[in-house]
């Protein structure tokens, strides 16, 4: 991976996924491999047991780019020093803008170790969240029941709870149970200010 700097201070900047930003994205998911296999509690579903082939990787990127490009999802990057540090997606539910379920998007979120705790979330938040009140009315998302800054961050955003999964993920011979958070638009819920 290239270098990123491991500098809370720096600004970050976010914007739109761009095409060049695959290698810095693959290999940040890939370092959770290495948080997990090193103990870490990285509180996040990992999909595999074992680290996703490049090819993989290369298929994951190009169908959330897609939907990008088709307006079917919003994707923001979080940069610092020209490197991207995080990113946050929210992807249409509705296989199709036409579906009973297009209105809702499903959010998923993902920063560099090095720079979680320095802003990149709430930075990488507010700028998806913005764009999606164009495309979506209601956003949900999945977080461990264990990850009690990410769930405290979510509401700062307006994100509440909408259900609770016991053992939904199970880690090696670890269960970690999943909280369900809903954030509605039309709720009158905004997106904080900075935080």
């Amino acid at each position: 991976m290239s270098a990123v700097p491991v500098t809370g201070s720096s600004p970050v900047r976010v914007r739109e996924v761009v095409w060049t930003d695959f290698d810095e994205l693959r290999e940040i998911y890939y370092h959770l491999y290495e948080e997990r296999d090193r103990g870490d509690p990285i509180g996040i579903t990992l999909y595999s047991e074992e680290r996703p082939s490049l090819a993989d990787e290369v298929l994951w990127f190009a169908g959330g780019y897609r939907k990008v490009l088709m307006g079917e999802a919003v994707w923001s990057v979080a940069e610092r020093d020209g490197h991207a540090v995080g990113s946050c997606e929210i992807h249409r539910l509705g296989a199709t803008a036409t579906s009973e379920q297009a209105h809702v998007g499903v959010l998923g979120i993902l920063v560099h170790a090095d720079h979680r705790g320095t802003g990149v979330g709430s930075a990488l938040l507010r700028h998806a969240l913005t764009a999606a009140r164009e495309k979506f009315e209601v956003v949900r998302l999945s977080v461990f029941s264990v990850n009690e800054g990410a769930r405290r961050l979510y509401e700062r955003f307006g994100f509440r709870p909408s259900g609770h999964g016991p053992r939904a993920v199970k880690r090696g011979g670890t269960y970690f149970d999943e909280e369900e958070m809903i954030l509605l638009f039309d709720d009158g819920a905004a997106a904080p200010a900075n935080h």
